[in-house]
């Protein structure tokens, strides 16, 4: 036997009256009365010791992995095992322990030997008078050590979400800069392939080929509204809303999308606060998140979909990092799969950064997510172990505003009409297409490059039923088009279309008597907002 261990639940009260600090302390000695004088040492000074004593590597090391100590004191000869030796085992452990040399025989170089090889003391054990001030000192010390070494910790993760907004906002320039054209490019390509489908026979043969462009449009029409959201450009439309009511209403599709291999289960908490996010923004994470968990559940398991009320308060340690005190609803999506491994959590929300295989996945899912959730005033976390599944957790802040229920519109009785628009577009192909859809439903069209040459048509604007414009335009764009035109005309209704994103378009949906369509859009989109626009005229006259 070559260990002994004492904790609170022995009967092994202090030797002196006046205990009132615990200490962990690994005693490395062969002699029990040796260790015996410690104790009282420690006991005198106010110290209640739980401690081990070992006396061989082996015992040492399994004192080490049983539990963390906050002084290791050792002698420097022992049968078979030395003080150098149980240095460098401690080194080893990993533990930041101070470590206390006490010994009766060893000399001044000895003693140097030691103290350079990283013991924090050395002492006689004929002047333990030292042993208390010196343990002390190291614990002081060791506290120190531990609030610079969290303090680098926090400096270490601040510097990394700093990288991490860096790219962030690499890519949001990136993907502002290319949405316009590719917008406009995707819009050309939407609708005449929609044209084609439309007149072209089910039997066909080349209508797959039209079918095959409209697929390639909206599929890149995704890309892009996921680089935006992930760059948090995308915009957004907010409205109050009921998460448990959200996640009810995917439930059906999760279903169909996770498996019959996969269990669903929904843990709606009651009276679940309101949160105010926009509605297709927090499905789209939803749908992320589940793809995410269904593919790290290639066997099979559970996919938990929680809701709760939670609340933090001002005490940091009580909060997830980067999260402000306050009142939150929590979303949280969690599996029974593979989990990750640390590195893979460290860039998890990376644009680009995928474990899937090539032909699996764009690396967006989940930094689109994080796009999202930021966008939103949220918050996101995830917790993972390797063989032990992954949740991520949402939280969105609590709103006290009611759920609006939307007024029921009827829908335009016809998607064509005899009204004169004036369309306002500086990309051709966009402008041409859109021409010929509006004529083939019998509108009149004036058509303008700019805004110069809208206002030269300023006598047949005048007649204008609707003005239809792109926001950002050389020359002169879309909302001082429109300041001007209302000038001559101030009940002039006006639809904004633009392939921005952002701030550029924000006010196209802040003035009285306007609508908004962000591109790409299908002509029947384009064809239907036109004639709600044109009958909420007709209502209002």
């Amino acid at each position: 036997m070559d260990t002994t261990t004492v904790t609170p639940t022995q009967n092994n009260p202090p030797e002196e009256v006046g205990t009132t600090k615990t200490l962990r302390v690994l005693i490395v000695d062969d002699s029990e009365n040796d260790a015996i004088v410690l104790l009282r040492a420690l006991r005198k000074a106010g110290y209640h010791p739980i401690y081990e004593r070992v006396w061989t590597a082996s015992a040492m090391k399994a004192a080490l992995q049983g539990q963390s100590w906050e002084i290791v004191i050792s002698d420097f000869h022992m049968p078979n095992f030395g003080g150098f030796e149980a240095l460098q085992l401690l080194k080893e452990s990993g533990q930041d322990t101070p470590f206390i040399l006490v010994s009766g025989i060893v000399g001044e170089e000895t003693a140097v030997a030691a103290m350079k090889a990283g013991a924090q003391d050395y002492i006689m054990k004929r002047n333990l008078g030292r042993l208390i001030p010196a343990i002390e000192r190291e614990l002081r010390e060791a506290q120190t050590r531990a609030a610079r070494n969290t303090a680098e910790k926090a400096l270490h993760q601040s510097e990394e979400q700093l990288r991490q907004a860096q790219k962030v906002e690499a890519v949001g320039l990136l993907a502002g800069g290319v949405a316009h054209d590719f917008n406009n490019i995707l819009t050309v390509i939407m609708g005449y392939s929609n044209l084609l489908l439309a007149g072209t026979e089910e039997t066909n043969p080349q209508r797959r080929f039209a079918q095959e462009l409209q697929l390639a449009a909206e599929r890149g029409a995704s890309l892009t509204r996921q680089l935006l959201a992930f760059s948090r450009k995308q915009s957004i439309e907010p409205k109050v809303l009921d998460l448990n009511s959200v996640v009810a209403d995917l439930e059906k599709m999760l279903r169909r999308l996770l498996g019959e291999d996969i269990e669903l289960l929904n843990v709606a908490a009651a009276s679940l606060g309101r949160v105010e996010a926009d509605p297709s923004q927090i499905e789209q994470v939803v749908m992320n998140l589940a793809v995410n968990a269904r593919d790290a559940m290639p066997n099979g398991g559970t996919l938990t979909l929680k809701t709760a009320n939670v609340t933090f308060d001002d005490i940091a340690a009580s909060r997830p990092l980067g999260i402000e005190p306050g009142s939150y609803v929590m979303f949280s999506v969690s599996d029974t799969g593979t989990g990750m491994s640390d590195e893979v959590k460290a860039h998890l929300f990376e644009p680009f950064f995928t474990t899937k295989p090539q032909d699996k996945g764009t690396g967006l899912g989940l930094a689109t997510s994080y796009g999202i959730v930021k966008q939103n005033r949220g918050h996101i976390e995830v917790s993972s172990e390797l063989g032990r599944g992954t949740t991520f957790c949402i939280y969105l802040p609590r709103v006290e505003q009611a759920i609006l229920t939307p007024s029921l519109v009827d829908e335009p009785r016809s998607v064509g009409g005899n009204e004169t628009l004036l369309l306002v577009e500086d990309e051709p192909a966009v402008r041409e297409l859109n021409e010929l859809i509006l004529r083939e439903r019998g509108y009149q069209v004036l058509t303008a490059s700019d805004g110069l040459e809208a206002l030269r048509l300023h006598p047949e604007a005048q007649e204008v039923d609707l003005l239809i414009t792109d926001i950002v335009m050389p020359n002169l764009g879309g909302h001082e088009l429109a300041r001007r035109l209302r000038l001559a005309q101030p009940d002039l209704k006006i639809l904004f279309t633009s392939g921005h994103t952002g701030d550029k378009i924000a006010p196209a949906r802040d003035v009285q008597g306007t609508g908004f369509l962000q591109k790409p859009y299908r002509p029947d989109v384009l064809a239907t907002k036109v004639r709600k626009m044109l009958d909420e005229i007709r209502s209002l006259a």
